[in-house]
């Protein structure tokens, strides 16, 4: 395969939200199928690339995929023989050469949606925008997501997406990954309630997040109850207020960071490598 094949394969998987591992032939001691350098993208059913074929990349992808299978799992260097007295389980390589190889875990980067791209949405998409995330912006006000406001996420480290949805932010929901973490934070009361009605309806989310007072809160709790028909074990998934309670600001930027300090520590806590 092509030396690009690897790259390709990174971004493929990222793409499509799946996790890998990157296996790299760091070092090379004498004889060897491949270079130092080589590398190979494993995923739980396919693989791009290769270190060299043999018992060597057999044991490598196997390795891999009981990475793959651990979310706790981290990098690691592994080093073998290329030589008919060393230990095999696919089949002899008498290179004579030793490699070591390192295995790279590729987890599956978070997601986060923000619903309402107002003054505190813009000022925690920015924030948010400085971390590796899938980041989605949700907003029914076309000026909201005009391109000269989002400007300042131009160079972003998240990978933004852009929903513009006139009506009903609700259908963006389904556009969103499994694991996704909501915000919701509309300038519209009554957007909050149906996003947290639909949000408890269907699809698997991480988190979800509503700002807003405890007045507007216990409201909507009854709502969701009443006319709902959710069970109290259900409306308690929505966390509200957002936000950590020892940073009591109100600036968009002030309550931004307070969200964003909050959501991270829920990103830390969710696993990410398992497949979506």
């Amino acid at each position: 395969m092509a030396e690009g094949t690897w790259i390709d394969a990174v971004a493929r998987l990222r793409a499509t939200r799946r996790p890998g591992v990157l296996v790299t032939l760091a070092s090379v001691r004498g004889h060897a199928p491949r270079a130092a350098g080589a590398k190979l993208v494993v995923a739980a059913d396919a693989t791009w690339g290769t270190i060299g074929g043999g018992n060597l990349e057999a044991v490598a992808i196997e390795r891999a995929r009981e990475l793959l299978a651990d979310p706790a799992a981290g990098p690691e260097l592994v080093s073998s023989a290329l030589s008919d007295k060393a230990p095999y389980q696919h089949g002899v390589q008498c290179c004579g050469g030793e490699v070591t190889v390192f295995l790279e875990p590729l987890p599956v980067v978070p997601a986060v949606a923000i619903f309402g791209v107002g003054h505190v949405g813009l000022e925690l998409a920015r924030i948010l925008a400085r971390q590796d995330v899938d980041l989605h912006l949700i907003d029914t006000r076309p000026e909201q997501l005009a391109p000269e406001r989002l400007a300042v996420l131009a160079d972003a480290v998240a990978n933004v997406h852009v929903h513009r949805s006139a009506v009903l932010p609700e259908i963006v929901l389904g556009e969103l990954p499994p694991g996704t973490h909501v915000l919701i934070m509309t300038h519209d009361h009554a957007e909050d309630y149906a996003l947290c009605d639909a949000v408890l309806r269907e699809g698997e989310y991480a988190s979800i997040g509503l700002i807003g007072s405890g007045a507007k809160w216990s409201r909507f709790q009854r709502r969701l109850a009443t006319d709902g028909g959710h069970t109290a074990a259900a409306i308690a998934r929505i966390r509200t207020p957002i936000g950590l309670g020892e940073i009591t600001g109100k600036e968009p930027a002030t309550i931004a960071v307070s969200v964003a300090a909050q959501l991270l520590l829920a990103v830390e806590r969710w696993p990410t490598r398992s497949p979506a």
